[in-house]
């Protein structure tokens, strides 16, 4: 079962990532997602991520709007104001981004969409959250999630400088799911009292929820930030990564280690570092860290990273590979669960998308491309009860692009 929220409808007015995302998902959940762009349509239409150019549909609409339907009206227009007014009284959700005096600028705040839809749900996702002096900021999720949320400051080495998100759009995916559990809970509550409720998610917030082990840990300890270590310095030896002599990496996450360091070492063909009193025991490993870790190195450096895939499969401890970007979509469970597919766009090529991570009933959802700018206008519309005629002439107006 894939369409869980089949029966559901969302109008989406949002741009860029965070909020789209939100529709992404609820539309691989089943929800029929109408996505309302303006004229100039949705500026990550045009995005360049990282510099890079590629052919065929772009990548970057297609990832957060995948599944949905696509309709042009002009929001600053009252008559597009009016059209979008009558389309949420058929709606079960409403999702926007755009910050509050844009809301209110194009009639689509929660007191003017609810007063056309009491039982909506009305669901916006912001940088700071929606109460505070910085309520009505916009923010970006490599400002207020990375920069601000204090992730960045905690993955960067002193005195070195900030390191960057490992993936564009990384906190705004992140908040988007959260956001859609926020819609899910919510739709519960609308389908046994038949009253729908405000729902905000922030980048601000997901980040410290993200952040919570340190940020709460820190604080109980009085410390401005919780210690970082090198791996040279980590006191368990059996939590840390290995260079392999193909110059790959294998993690090793032993929590438990002395469960597993006799049948790691014989795995890897060191039999004699368990007899060593230095490595004995936990307690004798951590004081001797930098021993063991070198000892390691050394034994990891010597064989490619095949041969250690196969000699850690022997024995129980928990370990996997360091994998890259592109190691992912040959990863075998990823294929087993499809967890990324390929669609095809006829005659651009195909793109490798990224399903929800949340899947019903063991049946993965089935991906779709984007719509196109204004793809599904008439077909919404007519669906809605307007003629032909009525919708030309709100073309010739333009409150319909």
């Amino acid at each position: 079962m894939t369409g869980v929220l089949h029966g559901v409808r969302v109008v989406e007015v949002s741009m860029w990532a965070f909020v789209p995302s939100t529709g992404a998902i609820l539309a691989e959940w089943g929800a029929d997602v109408i996505k309302v762009e303006g004229p100039g349509g949705d500026p990550v239409r045009g995005l360049v991520t990282a510099g890079v150019q590629t052919g065929g549909p772009r990548f970057t609409w297609e990832m957060w709007n995948r599944g949905k339907r696509g309709i042009a009206i002009d929001l600053t227009d009252p008559e597009g104001q009016r059209l979008v007014h009558e389309l949420v009284t058929q709606a079960d959700v409403f999702l926007t981004s755009l910050l509050p005096p844009s809301r209110e600028r194009m009639g689509i705040d929660a007191e003017t969409i609810r007063s056309h839809n009491p039982a909506i749900i009305y669901a916006a996702g912001t940088a700071q959250g929606p109460q505070g002096p910085e309520a009505a900021k916009g923010g970006y999720d490599s400002l207020t999630f990375w920069a601000r949320g204090g992730i960045a400051a905690s993955v960067t080495p002193s005195g070195e400088d900030p390191i960057g998100m490992p993936a564009g759009a990384f906190g705004d995916s992140l908040s988007g799911m959260a956001l859609a559990a926020g819609v899910a809970a919510a739709l519960v509550r609308k389908f046994r009292t038949g009253e729908g409720c405000l729902v905000e998610g922030a980048l601000l917030g997901t980040a410290l929820w993200a952040m919570q082990m340190s940020v709460t840990g820190a604080d109980a300890a009085g410390l401005e930030e919780m210690p970082r270590m090198s791996r040279m310095d980590v006191p368990n030896p059996l939590v840390n990564s290995y260079r392999t002599s193909d110059d790959r990496w294998v993690a090793l996450c032993m929590l438990q280690a002395d469960v597993y360091w006799a049948g790691l070492c014989h795995a890897i063909g060191r039999e004699d570092l368990p007899q060593e009193a230095r490595f004995v025991d936990s307690e004798s490993r951590a004081a001797n860290k930098t021993a063991c870790i070198a000892e390691l190195d050394r034994t990891f450096a010597s064989r490619p990273l095949a041969h250690w895939q196969e000699a850690l499969n022997r024995q129980d401890g928990q370990w996997d590979v360091v994998n890259t970007v592109s190691d992912l979509l040959r990863d075998r469970q990823v294929e087993a669960n499809r967890y990324a597919q390929r669609v095809r766009y006829d005659g651009e090529g195909e793109l490798a998308l990224v399903a929800t991570p949340i899947q019903f009933d063991r049946t993965p959802p089935v991906l779709s491309r984007a719509p196109s700018f204004g793809g599904d206008t008439d077909k919404v519309l007519q669906e809605m009860g307007w003629s032909m005629d009525a919708i030309l002439e709100a073309k010739i107006k333009g409150a319909v692009v």
